[in-house]
């Protein structure tokens, strides 16, 4: 139960830097006023205004790229996350990561290592199991059909469908390899599961 605007309400997905893009049946929280989300909220402010194990799905769209400590956000998710609660995170992948003049960093495959528990040299203590790990060349189709022609996206898309069938038959050896050759890739996305082990302080 969350209480909004002097209401209560009962959601337990949220999504993160929603910006105009809305989900349905989300708790949206966004920054900036002019967007006029569900909640007002700064994610480089932590903790977050929700009690531990808050919600079962987090969604956060191109927004962990913008924040300052990538590892601190992820730690305070953990905490709202539900047990066996999934979080999905795009980004951009490090080859397209600093096209964006407010983009603070780009992400690559390696990025779960931080949260495997057997890589005692990167684990930062907050443990998370990767389910899936996508790439994807056109990415953020909302936002290209605003940008491109009707058949300039359908092109895009086309293409971007045949790059991404061979990137994600092995993603590690697209990362390491050949992502430059394409002109890089705009986004990796992370489906992870909350582990049962709480994250250490």
């Amino acid at each position: 139960m969350i209480r909004l605007n002097q209401k209560k309400i009962n959601v337990d997905k949220l999504n993160l830097g929603c910006s105009v893009f809305k989900k349905k049946g989300f708790l949206n929280v966004d920054i900036d006023s002019d967007k006029n989300p569900d909640l007002l909220l700064n994610l480089d402010k932590i903790p977050y205004p929700f009690k531990d194990e808050s919600f079962s799905l987090i969604t956060a769209d191109h927004v962990l790229e913008h924040l300052n400590n990538p590892f601190e956000i992820m730690k305070e998710l953990y905490r709202i996350l539900k047990p066996r609660g999934k979080l999905i995170i795009k980004v951009p992948h490090f080859s397209r990561g600093f096209t964006h003049p407010d983009h603070k960093r780009g992400f690559d495959v390696s990025f779960p290592l931080y949260f495997n528990e057997d890589f005692k040299a990167f684990y930062t203590g907050t443990s998370f199991k990767l389910e899936k790990l996508k790439l994807t060349w056109c990415a953020q189709p909302y936002l290209k059909k605003i940008t491109l022609s009707p058949v300039q996206y359908f092109f895009a898309s086309i293409i971007g469908n045949i790059i991404d069938l061979f990137a994600n038959a092995s993603p590690y050896l697209c990362s390491r390899l050949w992502c430059f050759w394409v002109g890089g890739f705009e986004e990796i996305e992370f489906i992870f599961i909350k582990q049962g082990v709480k994250a250490h302080t």
